[in-house]
């Protein structure tokens, strides 16, 4: 790339990587993670739960598909994940500044630019995975001209600031759901709409016991649960009953502490499309698709409660379940976007225990 001006990656730990710039020219400070996914970069930087993260692409050429341009369905994106870049600054191997796809409508590098995020190419990006994989996820910062300090996105409430504001309808169908919004990807809103859903999309903190809704989805979302203390509260009434509940990714978490249970930090979280997970009690297993730093422990679960599905790599919770009660969740992502739809029938699961629960009453 002629003319790429040189910029710095630097870690809490004092490791300056030197690289070249492309998206804005500007300083960006955040939590240090990586993704080992092949493709997907439009989806995963859209992805709310990336907010306040320089994300780490491991493949090792990045941009040449470019970015494609917005189409809606059902006033909502098609193809992206929210309508904005939420990542704090991208890390690549290699750019690729010309790009060739039929839908691309931009580079990647001008994509970044429009929202003032900053890239940094010609970086080892194995080199600095392997650092990240045996530390653990780092602060550090992209410096620019100007220095910046560094900043640990998790001791905000991030959920605060990708939730919208305001309480937004979707589609006419025979259920009526109300979807906790923490930072929710748009394919989630997609693959209820395609499945005849009246959809209630409320912010994290809204007071959804006060609806009238036949079941609750909780959404995926950035950084510490513990942070969401008003959406435990609301879910805590919501348990106590027995409407059909279904949570994904920080869903997973917050129907995790709101059951009485705990969550941790892991070491370096699971960011990838090609996590196996296996359904309890089977040898059923799949490949996955996920994005999150924090886990339930399932050793604090309440005795009523148990573990739905287990990560085969580390054995981190994956997703729990009550033992009567339709309440259930995942830590990976059914709805893909990017990655395998290998588990995308959950949506059918939740819908069918929601109309099994209509029919009861």
């Amino acid at each position: 790339m002629e003319n790429a001006k040189s910029v710095k990656l630097i870690l809490e730990d004092g490791t300056e990587i030197q690289g070249q710039s492309f998206g804005a020219f500007t300083s960006a400070a955040g939590e240090v993670v990586f993704s080992t996914a092949m493709t997907g970069y439009p989806e995963n930087l859209t992805d709310p739960s990336f907010a306040g993260q320089i994300l780490v692409l491991t493949y090792p050429m990045v941009g040449n598909y470019g970015v494609p341009g917005e189409e809606l369905y059902e006033s909502i994106s098609k193809i992206f994940e929210s309508d904005k870049i939420h990542i704090a600054g991208l890390v690549v191997n290699y750019y690729s500044e010309e790009h060739s796809h039929w839908n691309a409508a931009k580079s990647l590098g001008d994509w970044l630019a429009e929202y003032n995020i900053p890239g940094i190419f010609g970086v080892d990006t194995r080199m600095l995975t392997k650092k990240l994989r045996e530390k653990g996820a780092m602060l550090g910062k992209i410096v620019a001209e100007q220095d910046v300090p560094l900043h640990d996105p998790n001791l905000e409430n991030l959920v605060a600031q990708v939730s919208p504001q305001g309480v937004q309808h979707y589609g006419t169908g025979q259920h009526k759901i109300v979807l906790v919004d923490c930072g929710t990807k748009t394919n989630i809103i997609r693959c209820f709409l395609e499945r005849d859903v009246e959809l209630i999309r409320v912010p994290w903190d809204y007071d959804f016991t006060t609806l009238d809704y036949d079941g609750l989805f909780l959404s995926n979302g950035p950084g510490d649960p513990k942070m969401c203390t008003a959406t435990i509260g609301h879910l805590q009434t919501a348990l106590s009953q027995d409407k059909p509940i279904f949570g994904i990714c920080l869903g997973s978490q917050l129907m995790g502490l709101a059951a009485g249970g705990d969550t941790f930090k892991l070491k370096y979280g699971h960011r990838s499309h090609n996590q196996p997970v296996k359904l309890t009690g089977t040898q059923q297993c799949y490949i996955t698709s996920q994005n999150h730093g924090f886990a339930v422990d399932t050793d604090t679960l309440p005795a009523e409660w148990t573990m739905l599905f287990e990560n085969l790599n580390d054995g981190t919770c994956e997703g729990i379940k009550h033992k009567t009660k339709p309440f259930f969740s995942t830590q990976f992502h059914p709805e893909a976007a990017g990655g395998p739809q290998d588990t995308e029938y959950l949506f059918d699961d939740f819908l069918k225990a929601v109309a099994e629960h209509k029919a009861a009453k």
